[in-house]
């Protein structure tokens, strides 16, 4: 998780000067180069050392390093910002039918692009040899990460994978019955939290040796540092001030079906033929009344 996006979950879940110093920079992102620690304490109504120990709550040193670090981050990010929107709110409340959905459109493929240009092949190939090689694949996730897993469990189904959900309630009893021979997905946004589900889970698969794998924002996290391998979610989404998990939604899709894909090609001959006989078997009844869309079996 980007340290932008740890100050708003310090802002939004602290009562105290974390919360008035993080709204501050937050709102005054683009002005904090100008601003001197003295100028910032005086506008947030707090002092020098309430600004260190802010600084240090997120891991720095002191005022100095953690203004670096943010300054830097948001320079990163606004240079790669999505083109002509914004992806936390895509379209004003002006906005008629055709510019949400041209507004929508475009929203999900910068998303797609900018997962993509994420996206290591080294760490997509080990992700799908540790899928192929697993003898039961279980993924980890809240909502609604739980329903983007899903869709993967059942297209990892299709080519008699054996893939089971993590349900709430069961996560625990899931990891102590896994080993070395199987293969954890954990989807978490943030990816801390080490005391909550899913990441609550880490340290049970780590002891079982399991191999795990992480799709998470970029940036420090728990997960992160802990996993086998990482796949990047695209993170120009904030935690809370938005519409909804427009963006986020499709780059967890698009690394998802990657995946699926690149463990299909590991076999593909032998997979194509499981998915036809499988489709064929269990979807006979389908008809189509389009000719190009129409199977003869």
């Amino acid at each position: 998780m980007y340290l932008f996006q740890r100050i708003e979950e310090a802002a939004f879940k602290q009562s105290d000067a974390r919360r008035t110093i993080g709204e501050f920079i937050l709102e005054n992102r683009d002005q904090l180069q100008e601003l001197s620690m003295e100028k910032i304490a005086k506008l947030t109504f707090t002092s020098k050392p309430t600004l260190v120990r802010f600084a240090k709550y997120f891991g720095y040193s002191g005022w100095k390093e953690f203004m670096y670090a943010f300054n830097h981050e948001v320079a990163y990010h606004d240079d790669t910002a999505y083109a002509d929107v914004d992806p936390n709110f895509p379209f004003s409340a002006e906005a008629d039918t055709l510019e949400i959905i041209e507004s929508m459109v475009n929203l999900k493929m910068q998303s797609m692009k900018d997962t993509v240009s994420l996206i290591a092949t080294e760490d997509l190939n080990k992700a799908a040899e540790l899928v192929y090689q697993a003898e039961n694949i279980v993924v980890y996730g809240t909502s609604p990460n739980y329903y983007y897993g899903e869709l993967f469990k059942r297209n990892l189904l299709t080519i008699r994978k054996k893939a089971f959900m993590a349900k709430s309630g069961e996560c625990g009893t899931i990891s102590h019955s896994l080993t070395q021979r199987d293969c954890a997905i954990i989807i978490s946004y943030s990816g801390n939290n080490p005391d909550e589900n899913p990441t609550s889970n880490v340290k049970i698969l780590m002891k079982n040796g399991v191999p795990i794998i992480s799709i998470t924002s970029g940036g420090k996290n728990y997960l992160r540092d802990y996993s086998d391998v990482v796949l990047n979610i695209s993170s120009k989404e904030k935690l809370y001030s938005k519409i909804s998990n427009f963006a986020t939604q499709e780059s967890i899709l698009m690394i998802l079906d990657a995946l699926y894909a690149k463990v299909f090609a590991l076999n593909y001959e032998e997979n194509k033929a499981n998915k036809i006989a499988s489709a064929k078997q269990l979807e006979s009844r389908r008809q189509a009344t389009f000719k190009d869309l129409e199977e003869r079996f």
